[in-house]
């Protein structure tokens, strides 16, 4: 992509490649209604945009209709199949798409451990072939060429039903210990830098997450967890990206990663509390479950202990929950759009309550009163 987004009303060759992939997935007539001077200046017209917001729906995106970056790398992974192109690790830039999700379901069907199936291409994927390529006798080189297809092929899925990325996912919570002693957790509070946000009524939402990321660390580390921030509160320097600072959270080997958010809207009524966590509607198995129990931990002590409106918990795609190798959690704890929601988050009281309640439910996820192994979690009792 030669600019970030890409949105109705434009025009150029790279409008063309976003027409050809919404095509090529069965979401766009190949010919524009529009005919341009060049086969190459087609154009971003309103058939785009519905099928664009289409596909953001499909794979847990905002449905803007805008084809920005996350949106690019989804549509540009959407168009493989497996088999259609060698896969391997690399270091710098690795593969992404729904061929490696794919591989990355088969090794896990045949008890071979890829780590999270998010589609990219990464170490711990790399290690599940070389494991796989080992116990079928080939070259065991990281790379899904047409040796290790045709291997793929010849053998039948021996996992029938069930779900081995919840088991392998919990098994890594409870190797961890129980309680919060000795935890690393990344506290990521969006935006910042120039950077603000969302602004209105008042607020910015750089400045509230940055308050509440703050007091979320203070708690932590009285209880003995390393918590380290994604950004600090300069307003000069530039506010990394979400993959950057995913990547920050793989260097530092965390457990958890919270990102803090704020929401707007154009409409004034839209208000409330709401939590994400890595998933996709479309691939059920390609979720993380631990993701998922804590985003309900977090929703259900947050709405317990405070009059914000109750907007549920969700899966998404978004980088931050996605290229994290550990279970990560959104929290938008407000529309600062709505008056009712502002000044309730423009008070430090408030502030310091939501910041509890994120802690309480972290302790409840490392000492749940069930067996996240099983089918079926159970929550623990909300703490009044």
């Amino acid at each position: 992509m030669t600019q970030q987004s890409y949105r109705l009303g434009d025009h150029g060759p790279a409008v063309a490649q976003i027409r050809d992939h919404l095509a090529l997935l069965g979401l766009l007539d190949s010919e524009p209604a529009e005919r341009t001077s060049s086969e190459w200046d087609a154009p971003f017209d309103q058939a785009v945009e519905r099928a664009v917001r289409a596909f953001q729906q499909q794979r847990g995106l905002i449905a803007d209709g805008i084809v920005g970056l996350s949106t690019w790398r989804q549509l540009d992974g959407a168009r493989w199949s497996l088999g259609d192109r060698v896969l391997r690790y690399g270091t710098r830039h690795m593969q992404h798409g729904d061929d490696v999700a794919a591989l990355q379901n088969r090794l896990h069907d045949l008890g071979f451990d890829p780590g999270r199936i998010d589609g990219i291409f990464g170490p711990d994927t790399e290690r599940g072939l070389k494991e796989l390529q080992r116990n079928l006798g080939i070259p065991a080189d990281g790379l899904c060429g047409p040796v290790t297809f045709r291997s793929l092929d010849q053998l039948a899925r021996t996992v029938v039903g069930g779900e081995p990325h919840r088991i392998r996912e919990a098994e890594r919570l409870h190797h961890r210990g129980p309680g919060l002693a000795g935890k690393v957790i990344v506290i990521d509070p969006g935006h910042g830098g120039p950077d603000a946000g969302i602004c209105a009524n008042g607020l910015s939402e750089a400045d509230i997450v940055a308050d509440l990321a703050s007091r979320i660390e203070g708690r932590l580390g009285a209880v003995g967890v390393t918590a380290f921030l994604t950004r600090g509160t300069n307003p000069d320097t530039p506010a990394a990206s979400e993959a950057e600072r995913a990547a920050f959270a793989n260097d530092v080997n965390a457990d958890l990663v919270i990102s803090i958010h704020t929401d707007g809207h154009d409409s004034r009524r839209a208000q409330g509390v709401a939590t994400f966590y890595y998933g996709s509607s479309r691939t059920p198995a390609t979720h993380s479950v631990i993701g998922e129990t804590f985003a309900d931990l977090v929703q259900r002590e947050i709405v317990a202990r405070t009059d914000l409106l109750d907007g549920h918990s969700d899966a998404k795609t978004w980088d931050m929950l996605q290229r994290t190798r550990m279970p990560a959690v959104r929290i938008d704890v407000g529309y600062l759009t709505h008056p009712g929601d502002a000044a309730r988050l423009a008070e430090p009281a408030l502030r310091d309550t939501i910041a509890g309640a994120v802690v309480v439910a972290l302790q409840q996820l490392y000492q749940p009163t069930t067996d996240l192994r099983s089918n079926v979690v159970q929550l623990p009792t909300a703490v009044s």
